[in-house]
């Protein structure tokens, strides 16, 4: 790594700007034959970009060119910014043509190809980000990047590095090897050798270190900009319930309530957006990605679970209707997102301008009831954005607003609705933000996941029907001939192997599905999933999965992915998985990896707690009393859903309304009376017809 200063000192100093340039003409480049409408974004840009696949790289190698690879995805705000300033500009594409093969790549169908850039981004600059742009060797090998650049900037470095290669390649392939070396060190993972120990007080004390960072305000972690992060706050929501912590569960109510009545959460049309950029969840970055609502409406309905808050509900309920109205697909399929961009009337593209709110629009729509509502949705300073431009965003409850404005509950609710008609349809004249209409495999997964927690929380058939058909989708559709799984899907083709997360996510919400349904199928499923795996993607010298199978063409690193982001790791979610998967087909070698993987996290769990909620939710199984629950019986169905009123975190359900002999189900089954079984540590209570009584034999 020794020539690292000198080449970032080297090509980035003395950048001197340009004159902007409009584009003659919209010429087509390869990107046009692609599906992905990231890639056909950039397919009339003058810049000559090529898609990711074998006949690019080997056009690189056979040329002898650097590879120019930049990853975006279509809805990042910043990767609009720069196409605009440099990938459209006639002066910048010929810098980029003379000199470079360049490579646009759909960080959400390549996941693989991300991954490994932006390790080696962040090794060369401490940070990283969309648009994430590198330049590599012919073959591959990353000699230097960084996230957006301006477009002088840009063109400045361009121009050194070619320079650079043409008169010493060697000096770039010193360092890339370097590079190379400090990549695949990231990803490797130790299998520890000590006897896996798990137990509350290594919990408890990585919890109260985390504790530290709460923001007891507004809720979240102490920090703008803040990032829901909702594996953190299950996990956490389980441990306070499980611990009966009340002043963690004060925090989380605070934490669910004001994301809520932010703006990040559309108070129109339902539905989350990313992230927030200041510490009260009030200005979004306004894109909305399937991955973040299908986890957030499980969190909150859970959270409905426990509490019973109203608030909670209809957040669950109005994120589920944003998802049917504007991410489904008539096949059952999710699309990927809505972009934070979209037209203003002048025609230009403006970030948030679908979403935002003048003073004189809302006097002019609302008429006498203005003034309620700005009480309501803040059209003051607490609501202020920029530009005379408000995000709504609320700041009390409704009972006390209800008592501030003596009104009835009733009355405030017809309120809020014609309120919420009223913008709307005014809100549906204005340019619509581009959708992103591409299916993924894992992102379904998770959506499908949030729609039977829906269902089993409220119990609304709708909810149950749209997870059925989306999972018949998965398994009809994205499951291969030899066993496997398609991670994409657009326009009737999918064409790039699944990753890890695909199988993992598949997997969990398979299982999911089973519990809410007693439908072997989707049982069967599961573990026929990871049979396969076990097959392509498990590496047996540290107990880990690789994100990429064996079948898939090596890059530069094959990563293993296992700390928790905004998704949950693969490893850590697989592990739950085989967890589970242990216990229904009574799998000795499954529990044996699950333990091994959480025993191999383990010595970094501590020290960084928020990157491994998933892996502490996990070990809960292990700390805590982990209950099989079996219903077996004509009236199974009905038990069930009495069950599912209520919040139980740690419990695996099996059922059948018929006789099985599946380990779980085996010599259960009553013709005469429907029993609830209760075992824990193999070991099980007599069994009981009420599920009331099931419940106290049940403990947290």
């Amino acid at each position: 790594m020794k020539y690292l200063k000198y080449f970032l000192f080297l090509l980035l100093i003395n950048c001197k700007g340009q004159n902007s340039e409009s584009m003659k003409d919209q010429p087509t480049n390869a990107l046009i034959n692609e599906t992905s409408p990231y890639l056909l974004q950039h397919a009339n840009n003058p810049v000559n970009w090529y898609a990711w696949n074998p006949e690019t790289l080997a056009k690189a190698k056979k040329e002898n060119k650097l590879l120019l690879i930049s990853i975006g995805y279509a809805a990042c705000h910043w990767c609009h910014v720069m196409e605009h300033e440099s990938f459209e500009n006639d002066s910048v594409a010929e810098i980029m043509n003379k000199d470079y093969i360049n490579v646009k790549v759909d960080r959400e169908e390549r996941p693989d190809v991300d991954q490994v850039y932006m390790n080696a981004v962040q090794l060369m600059t401490g940070r990283g980000g969309w648009p994430l742009n590198v330049v590599a060797l012919p073959d591959g090998r990353p000699i230097w990047g960084g996230t957006y650049f301006p477009k002088a900037q840009w063109m400045d470095a361009l121009t050194k590095i070619a320079d650079l290669y043409e008169k010493d390649p060697r000096k770039f392939n010193d360092y890339a090897s370097q590079l190379e070396q400090g990549v695949k060190r990231l990803d490797l993972v130790q299998m520890n050798t000590e006897t896996p120990e798990f137990n509350e007080a290594f919990i408890n004390t990585a919890v109260n270190q985390w504790s530290e960072r709460f923001d007891h305000e507004y809720g979240g972690i102490k920090r703008a900009p803040k990032f829901m992060m909702p594996n953190n706050y299950h996990f956490l929501w389980r441990y306070a319930f499980q611990t009966d912590n009340k002043e963690l569960k004060d925090y989380l109510n605070l934490t669910l309530t004001k994301m809520a009545y932010g703006g990040i959460f559309d108070q129109i049309g339902g539905g989350f957006s990313r992230y927030s950029v200041d510490e009260k969840w009030h200005v979004p970055h306004f894109e909305k990605m399937l991955y973040d609502n299908g986890q957030l409406v499980s969190l909150y309905a859970d959270a409905y679970a426990s509490t019973k808050d109203p608030l909670y509900k209809s957040v669950v309920f109005e994120t589920l209707d944003f998802i049917q109205k504007e991410l489904t697909a008539e096949n059952g399929a999710f699309y990927s997102s809505l972009d934070a961009d979209s037209k203003t009337p002048e025609g230009g593209l403006e970030e948030g301008a679908y979403y935002i709110w003048t003073k004189p629009e809302l006097q002019n729509l609302l008429n006498e009831d203005f003034e309620l509502f700005s009480d309501y949705y803040n059209i003051n300073d607490y609501g202020y954005w920029e530009h005379d431009q408000y995000v709504l965003i609320r700041n009390t409850s409704d009972e006390d607003f209800r008592k501030k404005h003596q009104i009835t509950a009733e009355q405030l609710q017809q309120k809020i609705q014609d309120w919420k008609d009223t913008l709307l349809q005014a809100r549906e004249k204005r340019s619509k933000p581009r959708l992103d209409d591409k299916t993924l495999t894992s992102w379904n997964a998770l959506m499908l996941k949030g729609y039977l927690d829906a269902y089993r929380v409220f119990g609304n058939g709708d909810y149950l029907a749209s997870a059925e058909k989306n999972a018949n989708f998965i398994l009809n559709t994205q499951l291969k001939p030899d066993g496997g799984l398609y991670h994409n899907y657009k326009n009737g083709t999918s064409s790039i192997n699944g990753y890890l997360e695909d199988y993992a996510a598949s997997i969990d919400t398979f299982i999911a599905l089973y519990e809410n349904t007693f439908d072997d199928k989707w049982l069967t499923a599961s573990r026929d999933l990871a049979n396969y795996t076990l097959d392509h993607f498990y590496n047996e010298a540290n107990s880990m999965f690789y994100f990429t199978s064996n079948k898939d063409t090596a890059l530069l690193s094959r990563t293993i992915e296992y700390q928790d982001n905004v998704i949950p790791a693969s490893n850590s979610m697989m592990a739950k998985n085989l967890f589970k998967l242990a216990h229904y087909f009574d799998n000795n070698h499954f529990e044996t990896i699950a333990t091994k993987m959480l025993n191999n996290i383990k010595p970094e769990m501590k020290e960084h707690p928020t990157g491994y909620s998933n892996w502490f939710d996990l070990m809960l199984n292990y700390t805590q009393p982990y209950y099989e629950v079996v219903i077996v019986g004509k009236e199974a169905k009905q038990k069930l859903h009495t069950l599912n009123q209520h919040y139980i975190p740690n419990i695996l359900l099996a059922g059948s309304l018929t006789e099985k002999n599946s380990p779980l189900l085996l010599n259960r089954f009553n013709p005469d009376k429907t029993l609830i079984y209760v075992c824990v540590d193999k070991a099980c209570k007599l069994p009981v017809e009420d599920p009331q009584k099931a419940l106290q034999l049940i403990e947290k």
